[in-house]
């Protein structure tokens, strides 16, 4: 296998050694093809496991219970329902995610403390607990099962999102999966919607936090769809060793696994800016030359949560006074006169000022699935990418009539 990182086709969720998964349709959502609204991540043992979360004040009580869980770094499960959010319901929301937890620890005979809860869907609607009571327990788990969790967890997403790699560590195989959701309420701030991340890597429990943390900023947290918070987002990474390789117990050695990481959190990030609600194509975004590795992310940033960079993306018009304005807006260290911008690698700024170009070949160019803004600052080394969806008259549909 040497030094490359390998994309498993067909991968999912149970692609690592030791996982399985579940799901079902309990009713929590309206019925549908194919339809799944509560699934399971079960590992054969015990994970090191680590999670980052919403930054939102309001929190859903899912989100409470699970960093409860994993105060000792450790979860053997994962349950997840999609069509309401458990969230600004009072008190009765921590009960039921507690209960929620309670069934399954009794159905898969595992400790309660060691099952993480995640919840997702309409704010203000308590968890419908006749439904997790009656279909919990009849979740079968199988390796066979991870694109159906893979829809268990949907809400307006238009399609799931599944990833596995593998590589080699030391002459040990080792894989990395990833699944996730989110296609509204996307601005994440040190996680995303949901995501759930497996791995046989035998990994000290420090390492694996301080791995999740660094490639969520390289990923989950530097896309928008618009510029709303969730208050249910949730990153969660279980590593359970059955790899069998020799424990990494220091940042130096996991650099394998961080690449595999990154590549997996950044398919996923990127899968969902791409189906952002009423979107049709992903916007890419990318600083050069800034003086700190901060300011590249933050400006990037700044240009994908633009809505008047949204609207230009998607009348395919080459606006790039409104590329200058975000970078500016950001307030990061910059000189005017050095800046250069580039649509699909067609120059059309030098030296802070418009270049000439030919107009119609950038407005073909943007007709291109994937519209890459690309900024060099000319002042620093530091790079960074962003990932955003346009913004449509769908989208402004859709969220008018969302709950009704």
């Amino acid at each position: 296998m040497g030094n490359e990182i390998n994309r498993i086709k067909g991968g999912d969720i149970c692609s690592p050694k030791g996982f399985t998964a579940g799901s079902i349709f309990a009713g929590i959502k309206s019925p549908g093809q194919d339809k799944k609204d509560i699934g399971i991540i079960f590992s054969e043992t015990e994970c090191v496991s680590a999670g980052t979360f919403t930054q939102n004040s309001v929190v859903s009580p899912s989100v409470t219970w699970t960093k409860q869980t994993l105060k000792d770094n450790k979860l053997q499960a994962v349950v997840v329902n999609s069509g309401c959010a458990n969230c600004a319901v009072g008190d009765q929301g921590f009960i039921d995610a507690k209960e929620t937890a309670e069934i399954a620890s009794k159905s898969l005979s595992i400790s309660i403390d060691s099952i993480a809860v995640a919840s997702t869907g309409i704010i203000g609607v308590e968890l419908p607990m006749a439904l997790m009571r009656k279909f919990i327990p009849k979740i079968e788990l199988s390796t066979k099962d991870g694109a159906g969790f893979a829809r268990s967890i949907l809400t307006t997403d238009k399609r799931t999102k599944e990833i596995a790699v593998s590589f080699d560590l030391g002459g040990t195989e080792v894989t990395v999966a990833g699944v996730a959701k989110g296609s509204g309420m996307i601005h994440p701030n040190m996680a995303t919607m949901l995501s759930f991340i497996t791995s046989d890597i035998s990994i000290d429990s420090n390492i694996l936090k301080e791995a999740l943390s660094e490639s969520v900023n390289n990923s989950f947290n530097q896309i928008s769809v618009d510029g709303d918070q969730s208050t249910n987002d949730t990153v969660l990474i279980m590593a359970n060793g059955k790899a069998g390789n020799k424990k990494i117990t220091n940042i130096e050695d996991s650099k394998r696994f961080i690449n595999a990481l990154d590549e997996v959190c950044i398919f996923l990030a990127k899968e969902i800016a791409k189906d952002g609600e009423g979107n049709t194509r992903l916007i890419e975004a990318s600083v050069k030359g800034a003086k700190t590795l901060n300011d590249a992310r933050k400006a990037t940033k700044y240009i994908v949560s633009s809505n008047l960079v949204k609207t230009a993306v998607y009348g395919r018009d080459p606006n790039w006074g409104r590329i200058m304005m975000a970078v500016g807006a950001s307030q990061i260290e910059l000189d005017e006169s050095k800046i250069e911008i580039f649509v699909n690698d067609i120059q059309i700024v030098a030296d802070g000022i418009a270049t000439p170009y030919n107009h119609q070949s950038v407005v073909i160019a943007m007709n291109q699935p994937t519209i890459r803004l690309t900024v060099n600052l000319n002042i620093g080394e530091e790079s960074a990418k962003a990932w955003g969806s346009e913004l449509t008259e769908e989208y402004v549909v859709f969220n008018s009539a969302y709950t009704t």
